[in-house]
Protein backbone atom coordinates (compact mmCIF):
# COMPACT_ATOMS: atom_id res chain seq x y z
CA UNK A 1 0.00 0.00 0.00
CA UNK A 2 1.51 3.38 -0.97
CA UNK A 3 2.76 5.61 1.79
CA UNK A 4 1.17 8.94 2.65
CA UNK A 5 4.08 11.39 2.54
CA UNK A 6 5.01 15.00 3.13
CA UNK A 7 7.91 16.14 0.93
CA UNK A 8 10.23 18.92 2.14
CA UNK A 9 12.85 20.35 -0.22
CA UNK A 10 13.89 23.45 -2.11
CA UNK A 11 16.69 23.38 -4.75
CA UNK A 12 17.28 21.50 -8.01
CA UNK A 13 18.98 18.70 -6.06
CA UNK A 14 15.63 17.73 -4.51
CA UNK A 15 13.57 17.66 -7.72
CA UNK A 16 14.54 14.16 -8.99
CA UNK A 17 13.57 12.64 -5.62
CA UNK A 18 10.16 14.31 -5.62
CA UNK A 19 9.53 13.15 -9.20
CA UNK A 20 10.66 9.59 -8.39
CA UNK A 21 8.45 9.12 -5.35
CA UNK A 22 5.42 10.50 -7.20
CA UNK A 23 6.16 8.15 -10.12
CA UNK A 24 6.38 5.27 -7.64
CA UNK A 25 2.76 5.93 -6.69
CA UNK A 26 3.17 7.28 -3.17
CA UNK A 27 0.60 9.81 -1.98
CA UNK A 28 2.45 13.10 -1.53
CA UNK A 29 -0.14 15.05 0.38
CA UNK A 30 1.85 18.30 0.65
CA UNK A 31 5.17 19.83 -0.37
CA UNK A 32 7.02 22.17 1.98
CA UNK A 33 9.59 24.47 0.37
CA UNK A 34 11.15 27.89 0.77
CA UNK A 35 9.04 30.90 -0.19
CA UNK A 36 9.62 32.47 -3.64
CA UNK A 37 12.73 34.65 -3.68
CA UNK A 38 13.43 37.83 -5.69
CA UNK A 39 15.74 37.09 -8.60
CA UNK A 40 16.94 38.53 -11.89
CA UNK A 41 17.25 42.13 -12.95
CA UNK A 42 13.61 42.84 -12.22
CA UNK A 43 13.87 41.13 -8.81
CA UNK A 44 10.63 39.30 -9.50
CA UNK A 45 9.62 36.62 -7.02
CA UNK A 46 10.75 33.26 -8.35
CA UNK A 47 9.42 29.99 -6.90
CA UNK A 48 11.87 27.30 -5.87
CA UNK A 49 12.59 24.41 -8.27
CA UNK A 50 10.70 22.08 -5.93
CA UNK A 51 7.65 24.36 -5.91
CA UNK A 52 7.59 24.39 -9.70
CA UNK A 53 7.78 20.59 -9.80
CA UNK A 54 5.09 20.21 -7.12
CA UNK A 55 2.70 22.46 -9.02
CA UNK A 56 3.33 20.43 -12.18
CA UNK A 57 2.03 17.42 -10.24
CA UNK A 58 -0.85 19.37 -8.71
CA UNK A 59 0.43 18.94 -5.13
CA UNK A 60 -0.39 21.52 -2.46
CA UNK A 61 2.60 23.75 -1.65
CA UNK A 62 3.32 25.33 1.75
CA UNK A 63 6.07 27.89 2.41
CA UNK A 64 6.15 28.59 6.18
CA UNK A 65 8.92 30.86 7.45
CA UNK A 66 9.35 28.68 10.52
CA UNK A 67 8.26 25.30 11.83
CA UNK A 68 8.70 26.26 15.46
CA UNK A 69 5.30 27.84 16.05
CA UNK A 70 2.42 25.76 17.48
CA UNK A 71 0.33 26.72 14.46
CA UNK A 72 2.90 25.39 11.99
CA UNK A 73 3.29 22.18 13.97
CA UNK A 74 -0.47 21.64 14.18
CA UNK A 75 -0.74 22.17 10.41
CA UNK A 76 2.04 19.64 9.82
CA UNK A 77 0.42 17.02 12.06
CA UNK A 78 -2.88 17.53 10.23
CA UNK A 79 -1.38 15.92 7.11
CA UNK A 80 -1.43 12.61 9.01
CA UNK A 81 1.64 11.50 7.09
CA UNK A 82 3.21 8.07 7.40
CA UNK A 83 6.62 9.67 6.80
CA UNK A 84 8.30 12.86 5.66
CA UNK A 85 10.97 12.95 2.96
CA UNK A 86 13.47 15.81 3.41
CA UNK A 87 15.96 16.83 0.71
CA UNK A 88 17.89 20.09 1.12
CA UNK A 89 14.87 21.85 2.60
CA UNK A 90 16.63 24.76 4.29
CA UNK A 91 14.76 24.99 7.60
CA UNK A 92 15.53 23.20 10.86
CA UNK A 93 12.93 20.58 11.81
CA UNK A 94 12.17 20.85 15.55
CA UNK A 95 11.33 17.77 17.60
CA UNK A 96 7.51 18.11 17.31
CA UNK A 97 7.88 17.98 13.52
CA UNK A 98 10.35 15.06 13.62
CA UNK A 99 7.97 13.14 15.87
CA UNK A 100 4.78 13.83 13.90
CA UNK A 101 4.93 11.27 11.04
CA UNK A 102 4.07 7.73 12.14
CA UNK A 103 7.25 6.21 10.67
CA UNK A 104 9.59 9.20 11.00
CA UNK A 105 11.33 11.80 8.83
CA UNK A 106 13.91 10.61 6.29
CA UNK A 107 16.63 12.85 4.90
CA UNK A 108 18.66 12.40 1.71
CA UNK A 109 22.19 13.65 2.43
CA UNK A 110 24.94 14.04 -0.17
CA UNK A 111 27.95 12.67 1.69
CA UNK A 112 29.46 9.55 3.23
CA UNK A 113 28.25 10.27 6.75
CA UNK A 114 29.63 11.03 9.28
CA UNK A 115 32.05 12.81 6.91
CA UNK A 116 30.73 16.18 5.75
CA UNK A 117 27.71 16.73 7.92
CA UNK A 118 26.16 20.11 7.24
CA UNK A 119 25.31 22.57 4.49
CA UNK A 120 27.85 22.12 1.67
CA UNK A 121 28.95 18.47 1.52
CA UNK A 122 29.40 18.31 -2.26
CA UNK A 123 31.62 21.39 -2.43
CA UNK A 124 33.65 20.44 0.62
CA UNK A 125 34.32 16.89 -0.55
CA UNK A 126 35.85 18.11 -3.80
CA UNK A 127 37.69 21.03 -2.19
CA UNK A 128 39.29 18.56 0.22
CA UNK A 129 40.44 16.34 -2.64
CA UNK A 130 38.21 13.37 -1.71
CA UNK A 131 38.16 10.65 -4.37
CA UNK A 132 34.86 9.14 -3.23
CA UNK A 133 31.64 10.31 -1.63
CA UNK A 134 28.14 8.93 -1.20
CA UNK A 135 24.48 9.74 -0.96
CA UNK A 136 22.65 8.41 2.08
CA UNK A 137 19.11 8.02 3.39
CA UNK A 138 19.07 8.80 7.09
CA UNK A 139 16.30 8.81 9.67
CA UNK A 140 16.43 12.31 11.09
CA UNK A 141 17.30 13.08 14.70
CA UNK A 142 17.63 16.42 16.48
CA UNK A 143 21.39 16.78 15.89
CA UNK A 144 22.99 18.04 12.66
CA UNK A 145 22.89 15.05 10.28
CA UNK A 146 23.41 12.66 13.20
CA UNK A 147 20.58 10.17 12.64
CA UNK A 148 20.97 6.48 11.83
CA UNK A 149 21.60 5.55 8.19
CA UNK A 150 19.17 3.34 6.27
CA UNK A 151 20.79 3.07 2.83
CA UNK A 152 23.86 4.40 1.01
CA UNK A 153 25.23 4.56 -2.53
CA UNK A 154 28.93 5.24 -3.09
CA UNK A 155 30.01 7.54 -5.93
CA UNK A 156 33.54 8.06 -7.25
CA UNK A 157 34.80 11.63 -7.66
CA UNK A 158 36.86 11.89 -10.86
CA UNK A 159 40.10 13.88 -10.77
CA UNK A 160 38.63 16.75 -12.83
CA UNK A 161 34.97 16.40 -11.77
CA UNK A 162 33.24 19.65 -10.79
CA UNK A 163 30.78 20.22 -7.98
CA UNK A 164 28.04 20.72 -10.56
CA UNK A 165 28.73 17.34 -12.16
CA UNK A 166 28.87 15.57 -8.80
CA UNK A 167 25.66 17.35 -7.73
CA UNK A 168 23.80 15.95 -10.75
CA UNK A 169 25.16 12.43 -10.26
CA UNK A 170 24.24 12.37 -6.57
CA UNK A 171 20.78 13.80 -7.28
CA UNK A 172 20.09 10.94 -9.72
CA UNK A 173 21.49 8.27 -7.41
CA UNK A 174 19.71 9.78 -4.42
CA UNK A 175 16.29 9.70 -6.06
CA UNK A 176 16.63 5.97 -6.73
CA UNK A 177 17.99 5.36 -3.23
CA UNK A 178 15.10 7.16 -1.55
CA UNK A 179 12.54 5.20 -3.58
CA UNK A 180 14.19 1.93 -2.52
CA UNK A 181 14.29 3.07 1.11
CA UNK A 182 10.59 3.95 1.01
CA UNK A 183 9.80 0.56 -0.53
CA UNK A 184 11.57 -1.11 2.39
CA UNK A 185 9.83 1.20 4.87
CA UNK A 186 6.48 0.29 3.35
CA UNK A 187 7.29 -3.43 3.75
CA UNK A 188 8.49 -2.91 7.31
CA UNK A 189 11.98 -4.17 6.41
CA UNK A 190 14.03 -0.95 6.52
CA UNK A 191 17.17 -1.47 8.62
CA UNK A 192 18.85 1.44 10.43
CA UNK A 193 22.51 1.58 11.47
CA UNK A 194 23.98 4.23 13.82
CA UNK A 195 26.68 6.42 12.33
CA UNK A 196 30.28 5.74 13.40
CA UNK A 197 31.60 8.02 16.11
CA UNK A 198 34.94 8.32 14.31
CA UNK A 199 35.55 10.41 11.20
CA UNK A 200 33.08 13.23 11.84
CA UNK A 201 33.72 16.35 9.74
CA UNK A 202 31.53 19.38 9.04
CA UNK A 203 30.73 20.95 5.68
CA UNK A 204 30.27 24.61 6.53
CA UNK A 205 28.35 26.81 4.12
CA UNK A 206 30.63 28.37 1.51
CA UNK A 207 31.59 31.91 2.50
CA UNK A 208 32.33 34.57 -0.13
CA UNK A 209 35.64 35.29 1.59
CA UNK A 210 37.02 31.87 0.62
CA UNK A 211 36.16 31.94 -3.09
CA UNK A 212 39.14 33.97 -4.35
CA UNK A 213 41.90 31.82 -5.84
CA UNK A 214 45.19 31.77 -3.93
CA UNK A 215 47.81 31.03 -6.57
CA UNK A 216 50.49 30.47 -3.90
CA UNK A 217 48.90 27.14 -2.97
CA UNK A 218 50.03 23.89 -4.69
CA UNK A 219 48.44 23.18 -8.06
CA UNK A 220 46.34 20.32 -6.67
CA UNK A 221 44.80 22.56 -3.99
CA UNK A 222 44.07 25.30 -6.56
CA UNK A 223 42.54 22.75 -8.94
CA UNK A 224 40.34 21.24 -6.19
CA UNK A 225 39.31 24.72 -5.05
CA UNK A 226 38.22 25.74 -8.55
CA UNK A 227 36.29 22.56 -9.38
CA UNK A 228 34.78 22.39 -5.89
CA UNK A 229 33.19 25.82 -6.41
CA UNK A 230 32.12 25.29 -10.03
CA UNK A 231 29.71 26.43 -11.30
CA UNK A 232 28.47 28.21 -8.16
CA UNK A 233 29.52 30.34 -6.39
CA UNK A 234 32.69 30.09 -8.52
CA UNK A 235 36.37 30.51 -7.67
CA UNK A 236 37.73 33.72 -9.16
CA UNK A 237 40.70 35.95 -9.92
CA UNK A 238 41.03 39.53 -11.10
CA UNK A 239 42.46 40.96 -14.31
CA UNK A 240 43.93 44.48 -14.54
CA UNK A 241 41.67 46.79 -16.58
CA UNK A 242 43.63 49.80 -17.90
CA UNK A 243 43.01 52.25 -15.07
CA UNK A 244 39.46 51.06 -14.38
CA UNK A 245 38.35 48.62 -11.72
CA UNK A 246 39.81 45.13 -12.14
CA UNK A 247 37.65 42.60 -13.98
CA UNK A 248 36.54 39.58 -11.96
CA UNK A 249 36.78 36.25 -13.79
CA UNK A 250 35.34 32.95 -12.52
CA UNK A 251 37.27 29.76 -13.24
CA UNK A 252 34.84 26.95 -14.07
CA UNK A 253 37.09 24.12 -15.22
CA UNK A 254 40.80 23.35 -14.81
CA UNK A 255 43.23 20.48 -15.17
CA UNK A 256 46.86 19.90 -14.32
CA UNK A 257 49.21 22.15 -16.29
CA UNK A 258 52.83 21.77 -17.31
CA UNK A 259 55.59 24.12 -16.23
CA UNK A 260 56.50 26.37 -13.31
CA UNK A 261 56.74 30.06 -12.57
CA UNK A 262 55.86 32.79 -10.10
CA UNK A 263 52.44 32.09 -8.50
CA UNK A 264 49.69 33.66 -10.62
CA UNK A 265 51.87 34.04 -13.71
CA UNK A 266 50.55 32.90 -17.09
CA UNK A 267 53.31 30.62 -18.43
CA UNK A 268 52.14 29.77 -21.98
CA UNK A 269 49.62 30.69 -24.68
CA UNK A 270 47.04 28.14 -23.46
CA UNK A 271 46.17 29.86 -20.17
CA UNK A 272 48.36 27.70 -17.94
CA UNK A 273 48.92 29.49 -14.63
CA UNK A 274 51.76 28.83 -12.20
CA UNK A 275 50.92 27.93 -8.62
CA UNK A 276 53.02 27.66 -5.49
CA UNK A 277 53.94 24.17 -6.66
CA UNK A 278 53.26 23.19 -10.29
CA UNK A 279 50.57 24.76 -12.45
CA UNK A 280 46.95 24.51 -13.51
CA UNK A 281 45.59 24.93 -17.00
CA UNK A 282 42.32 26.84 -17.15
CA UNK A 283 39.88 25.20 -19.58
CA UNK A 284 36.67 27.16 -19.02
CA UNK A 285 35.99 30.53 -17.42
CA UNK A 286 33.50 33.38 -17.21
CA UNK A 287 33.97 37.14 -17.11
CA UNK A 288 31.56 39.05 -14.87
CA UNK A 289 28.31 39.64 -16.75
CA UNK A 290 29.23 37.28 -19.61
CA UNK A 291 28.48 33.71 -20.59
CA UNK A 292 30.90 30.87 -19.73
CA UNK A 293 33.45 30.22 -22.46
CA UNK A 294 36.31 27.95 -23.34
CA UNK A 295 39.82 29.26 -22.71
CA UNK A 296 40.58 29.58 -26.43
CA UNK A 297 37.54 31.80 -26.97
CA UNK A 298 38.39 33.88 -23.90
CA UNK A 299 41.94 34.44 -25.12
CA UNK A 300 40.72 35.68 -28.51
CA UNK A 301 38.88 38.52 -26.78
CA UNK A 302 41.28 39.00 -23.86
CA UNK A 303 44.86 38.21 -24.97
CA UNK A 304 47.04 37.13 -22.04
CA UNK A 305 50.66 36.67 -23.06
CA UNK A 306 53.09 34.55 -21.06
CA UNK A 307 54.24 36.61 -18.09
CA UNK A 308 50.88 38.23 -17.38
CA UNK A 309 49.93 38.02 -13.71
CA UNK A 310 46.55 37.01 -12.38
CA UNK A 311 45.57 38.28 -8.95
Amino acid sequence: MPLRLVFMGTPDFAVPTLAAIVARGHDVTAVYTRAPQPAGRGMELRPSPVEREARRFGIAVLTPKTLRSPEAQDAFRAHAADAAVVVAYGLILPKPILDAPRLGCFNLHASALPRWRGAAPINRAIMAGDTETAVMVMRMAEGLDTGPVAMAARVAIGPDMTAGELHDELARCGADLMVRALDALERGSLQLSPQPEEGVTYAAKIDKSETRIDWTRPWRAVHDHCRGLSPFPGAWFELPNAGASPVRVKVLRTTRGEGTGAPGAVIDDKLTVACGDGAVRILELQRAGRQPMRAEEFLRGTPLAAGARLK
